[in-house]
Protein backbone atom coordinates (compact mmCIF):
# COMPACT_ATOMS: atom_id res chain seq x y z
CA UNK A 1 0.00 0.00 0.00
CA UNK A 2 3.05 2.23 0.96
CA UNK A 3 3.78 1.91 -2.49
CA UNK A 4 0.50 2.73 -4.13
CA UNK A 5 0.70 5.76 -2.09
CA UNK A 6 3.35 7.11 -3.38
CA UNK A 7 2.44 6.31 -6.91
CA UNK A 8 -1.01 8.79 -5.97
CA UNK A 9 1.63 11.52 -4.03
CA UNK A 10 3.60 11.37 -7.32
CA UNK A 11 0.55 11.53 -9.67
CA UNK A 12 -0.71 14.78 -7.27
CA UNK A 13 2.52 16.49 -7.55
CA UNK A 14 2.93 16.49 -11.33
CA UNK A 15 -0.68 17.89 -11.66
CA UNK A 16 0.18 21.01 -9.87
CA UNK A 17 3.59 21.54 -10.81
CA UNK A 18 3.44 24.91 -13.50
CA UNK A 19 2.75 24.80 -17.27
CA UNK A 20 5.77 25.35 -19.52
CA UNK A 21 5.12 28.39 -22.26
CA UNK A 22 5.26 27.25 -26.12
CA UNK A 23 8.93 28.02 -27.21
CA UNK A 24 8.61 28.35 -30.57
CA UNK A 25 7.30 32.38 -31.77
CA UNK A 26 6.00 33.40 -35.47
CA UNK A 27 5.45 37.35 -36.71
CA UNK A 28 3.93 38.96 -39.47
CA UNK A 29 4.82 42.15 -41.73
CA UNK A 30 1.91 44.76 -42.21
CA UNK A 31 2.71 46.96 -45.03
CA UNK A 32 1.07 50.55 -44.39
CA UNK A 33 1.42 52.98 -47.95
CA UNK A 34 0.23 56.15 -48.28
CA UNK A 35 0.44 59.28 -50.84
CA UNK A 36 0.91 62.65 -50.69
CA UNK A 37 0.06 64.36 -54.04
CA UNK A 38 1.98 67.55 -55.02
CA UNK A 39 0.54 70.77 -54.25
CA UNK A 40 1.34 74.41 -55.19
CA UNK A 41 -1.11 77.00 -53.62
CA UNK A 42 -0.59 80.36 -53.72
CA UNK A 43 -2.16 82.63 -50.85
CA UNK A 44 -5.36 84.92 -51.37
CA UNK A 45 -4.38 88.26 -52.94
CA UNK A 46 -4.38 90.79 -50.16
CA UNK A 47 -5.49 93.59 -51.92
CA UNK A 48 -7.41 91.35 -54.22
CA UNK A 49 -8.25 94.05 -56.37
CA UNK A 50 -6.00 97.27 -57.30
CA UNK A 51 -7.48 100.59 -58.02
CA UNK A 52 -5.19 103.22 -59.41
CA UNK A 53 -7.37 106.15 -59.10
CA UNK A 54 -7.08 109.08 -61.19
CA UNK A 55 -4.38 108.27 -63.12
CA UNK A 56 -3.42 111.62 -65.57
CA UNK A 57 -2.42 115.10 -64.19
CA UNK A 58 -5.52 117.12 -63.86
CA UNK A 59 -2.85 120.32 -63.75
CA UNK A 60 1.02 121.78 -64.12
CA UNK A 61 3.03 120.74 -67.64
CA UNK A 62 1.69 117.42 -67.58
CA UNK A 63 -2.00 117.49 -67.45
CA UNK A 64 -3.94 114.84 -69.65
CA UNK A 65 -0.85 113.13 -69.54
CA UNK A 66 -0.07 109.83 -66.75
CA UNK A 67 0.42 111.27 -63.46
CA UNK A 68 3.39 109.49 -61.56
CA UNK A 69 1.97 106.59 -60.23
CA UNK A 70 3.19 104.83 -56.62
CA UNK A 71 4.40 101.16 -56.85
CA UNK A 72 1.32 98.94 -56.00
CA UNK A 73 2.12 95.71 -54.11
CA UNK A 74 0.03 92.75 -53.66
CA UNK A 75 0.55 90.04 -51.19
CA UNK A 76 -0.12 86.50 -51.41
CA UNK A 77 0.87 84.98 -47.97
CA UNK A 78 1.33 81.26 -46.82
CA UNK A 79 2.15 80.42 -50.57
CA UNK A 80 3.66 76.85 -50.82
CA UNK A 81 4.75 73.95 -53.32
CA UNK A 82 5.42 71.01 -51.18
CA UNK A 83 7.87 69.57 -54.32
CA UNK A 84 11.03 70.82 -55.34
CA UNK A 85 11.17 72.36 -58.93
CA UNK A 86 8.53 74.67 -59.25
CA UNK A 87 8.25 78.47 -60.55
CA UNK A 88 5.93 81.26 -60.59
CA UNK A 89 4.88 82.55 -63.84
CA UNK A 90 3.30 86.14 -64.06
CA UNK A 91 1.10 87.52 -67.45
CA UNK A 92 0.69 91.27 -67.01
CA UNK A 93 -2.25 92.74 -69.30
CA UNK A 94 -1.95 96.46 -70.03
CA UNK A 95 -4.83 98.83 -68.22
CA UNK A 96 -6.98 99.34 -71.60
CA UNK A 97 -10.03 101.93 -71.70
CA UNK A 98 -13.42 100.60 -72.59
CA UNK A 99 -14.12 102.90 -75.19
CA UNK A 100 -13.53 101.38 -78.64
CA UNK A 101 -14.62 104.52 -80.70
CA UNK A 102 -12.15 105.54 -83.53
CA UNK A 103 -8.95 106.53 -81.44
CA UNK A 104 -8.17 110.56 -82.55
CA UNK A 105 -4.20 111.58 -83.19
CA UNK A 106 -2.04 112.47 -79.89
CA UNK A 107 -4.17 110.36 -77.63
CA UNK A 108 -3.70 106.58 -76.20
CA UNK A 109 -5.76 103.95 -74.47
CA UNK A 110 -4.16 102.03 -72.65
CA UNK A 111 -1.64 101.99 -69.82
CA UNK A 112 1.72 99.89 -69.43
CA UNK A 113 2.98 98.70 -66.31
CA UNK A 114 5.45 96.33 -64.95
CA UNK A 115 4.19 93.17 -62.45
CA UNK A 116 6.85 91.38 -60.72
CA UNK A 117 6.21 88.81 -58.51
CA UNK A 118 8.96 87.70 -55.74
CA UNK A 119 9.78 85.97 -53.00
CA UNK A 120 9.67 82.69 -54.36
CA UNK A 121 13.27 81.84 -55.95
CA UNK A 122 16.48 83.37 -56.71
CA UNK A 123 14.88 85.60 -59.23
CA UNK A 124 11.50 87.23 -59.63
CA UNK A 125 9.00 86.81 -62.07
CA UNK A 126 8.56 89.97 -63.82
CA UNK A 127 7.03 91.06 -67.32
CA UNK A 128 6.17 94.28 -68.51
CA UNK A 129 3.00 95.15 -70.95
CA UNK A 130 3.55 97.08 -74.42
CA UNK A 131 0.09 97.83 -76.00
CA UNK A 132 0.38 100.35 -78.56
CA UNK A 133 -1.56 103.26 -78.34
CA UNK A 134 -5.20 101.83 -79.65
CA UNK A 135 -4.04 99.29 -76.53
CA UNK A 136 -3.57 96.07 -79.15
CA UNK A 137 -0.99 93.44 -78.01
CA UNK A 138 -1.38 93.79 -73.93
CA UNK A 139 -0.04 90.97 -72.63
CA UNK A 140 3.00 89.91 -71.18
CA UNK A 141 4.52 86.55 -69.86
CA UNK A 142 7.51 86.58 -67.76
CA UNK A 143 9.05 83.52 -65.32
CA UNK A 144 11.04 83.38 -61.97
CA UNK A 145 13.61 81.16 -61.73
CA UNK A 146 13.46 77.60 -60.01
CA UNK A 147 13.00 76.65 -56.53
CA UNK A 148 15.07 73.69 -55.83
CA UNK A 149 13.55 72.81 -52.95
CA UNK A 150 9.98 72.45 -51.10
CA UNK A 151 8.84 76.16 -49.89
CA UNK A 152 6.09 78.29 -48.08
CA UNK A 153 6.39 82.11 -48.54
CA UNK A 154 4.85 85.17 -48.05
CA UNK A 155 4.89 86.13 -52.23
CA UNK A 156 4.48 89.37 -53.24
CA UNK A 157 3.50 90.62 -56.87
CA UNK A 158 4.79 94.78 -57.07
CA UNK A 159 3.13 96.71 -59.53
CA UNK A 160 5.49 99.46 -61.37
CA UNK A 161 6.20 102.12 -63.93
CA UNK A 162 2.92 103.11 -65.15
CA UNK A 163 3.44 104.49 -68.70
CA UNK A 164 1.64 105.51 -71.75
CA UNK A 165 2.57 104.37 -75.42
CA UNK A 166 4.21 107.30 -76.48
CA UNK A 167 3.59 109.63 -73.61
CA UNK A 168 -0.22 110.21 -75.48
CA UNK A 169 -3.14 112.26 -73.75
CA UNK A 170 -5.20 109.13 -72.63
CA UNK A 171 -8.45 109.17 -73.74
CA UNK A 172 -11.75 109.35 -70.90
CA UNK A 173 -13.10 106.29 -68.79
CA UNK A 174 -12.37 103.63 -67.25
CA UNK A 175 -9.37 101.37 -67.78
CA UNK A 176 -8.91 97.57 -66.74
CA UNK A 177 -6.01 95.26 -66.43
CA UNK A 178 -5.14 92.13 -65.17
CA UNK A 179 -1.90 90.22 -63.22
CA UNK A 180 -2.24 86.09 -63.53
CA UNK A 181 0.05 84.73 -61.41
CA UNK A 182 0.97 80.81 -61.93
CA UNK A 183 2.91 78.63 -59.44
CA UNK A 184 3.96 75.25 -59.95
CA UNK A 185 6.00 73.15 -61.37
CA UNK A 186 8.77 74.68 -63.86
CA UNK A 187 8.75 74.57 -66.96
CA UNK A 188 12.09 72.35 -67.59
CA UNK A 189 10.19 70.02 -64.81
CA UNK A 190 9.89 69.79 -61.30
CA UNK A 191 10.23 66.79 -59.03
CA UNK A 192 6.76 65.33 -59.58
Amino acid sequence: MTYARLILCLGLMAGASPAFAQTDTDSADVSVNGNVAPLCILGSPSPAAVDLGQMVATSGTRIGKIAVLPNRVVSLPGSFCNFAGSAINVSVTALVASDVSTLQPGFARAVNYTASVGNWASSAASATSAATTNGSSPTATGTSSTQPLPRIADVAATLSNFTVPSDLLLVAGGYQGLVIITLGPAASGGDL
